[in-house]
């Protein structure tokens, strides 16, 4: 429920998270979206406090960035950076990667070291001809930084770069969105086997209300296929997965 609500009603999903967590408060997903709920709202010292816990019980470093930008929140960024440089980050998958690049040069500003904003995010991941999930985020960041050095041409450019990715993104996700319909033959079957048909469908209707619940909590799990798509000439090739060479 949380999960649907967050980006509607952060305030409502984050009153769900914690009515899980006072269910179920040592598991770790549950504490994760209470910090993902608290951070939405604002609350960064329980965002924080509920990703240590979370981390302690999972295992997982998948959630370090929004640790490091919990610390700015709270008005810690020393503490931030120091956060971000405890992790082994060719064990993060990519886009944690590239997530917790952008906090960390967050910190730098908060920090007021411009340049060095700007040297965290550069990244292999940092490319203007391919864009992925995590390219606008990233070359927005970077568009940031380099107006905060003065250097106003650059950051349109890449502001520029930011834009048509995301929009090269999202038509890739709207031509998700089409469904297919071919045609049907009608077909018209005899009485007998009609009736047989009805007999079956009556049955299968009781057991039915039994499993809805769980094929529409499977549905909403279940992850959307990835296509390619061609992009214009004039905009970033969009890729569904990191390249091979990414993560070294």
């Amino acid at each position: 429920m949380a999960a649907r609500l967050i980006d509607d009603d952060a305030a409502l999903a984050h009153e769900h998270a914690l009515a899980a967590s006072r269910r179920a408060g040592r598991v770790a997903v549950v504490r994760e979206t209470v910090a993902i709920t608290a951070y939405a709202v604002g609350d960064f010292a329980l965002a924080l406090r509920e990703l240590r816990t979370h981390r302690r019980i999972s295992g997982s470093d998948e959630q370090i960035a929004l640790i490091v930008d919990s610390e700015r929140g709270v008005g810690r960024p020393d503490r931030a950076l120091e956060a971000g440089r405890g992790v082994d980050r060719t064990a993060l998958p990519v886009e944690v990667r590239v997530e917790l690049a952008i906090a960390m040069s967050g910190a730098r500003l908060d920090l007021g070291e411009t340049e060095r904003a700007l040297q965290e995010l550069d990244i292999p991941e940092l490319d203007p001809d391919r864009a992925f999930s995590w390219s606008p985020a990233l070359f927005a960041a970077r568009a940031a930084v380099l107006e905060e050095l003065g250097r106003d041409e650059e950051s349109a450019q890449w502001q520029r770069r930011a834009d048509v990715a995301a929009e090269a993104l999202g038509a890739v996700d709207a031509d998700r969105e089409v469904i297919e319909i071919d045609e049907v033959e009608e077909i018209a079957l005899p009485e007998d086997e009609l009736d047989e048909l009805d007999e079956d469908n009556l049955e299968a209707d009781d057991s039915d209300e039994d499993d809805d619940d769980d094929a529409h909590r499977a549905d909403d799990e279940a992850p959307a296929a990835e296509d390619d798509e061609p992009a214009e000439d004039d905009e970033p090739v969009v890729e569904e997965s990191a390249p091979k060479g990414d993560d070294d």
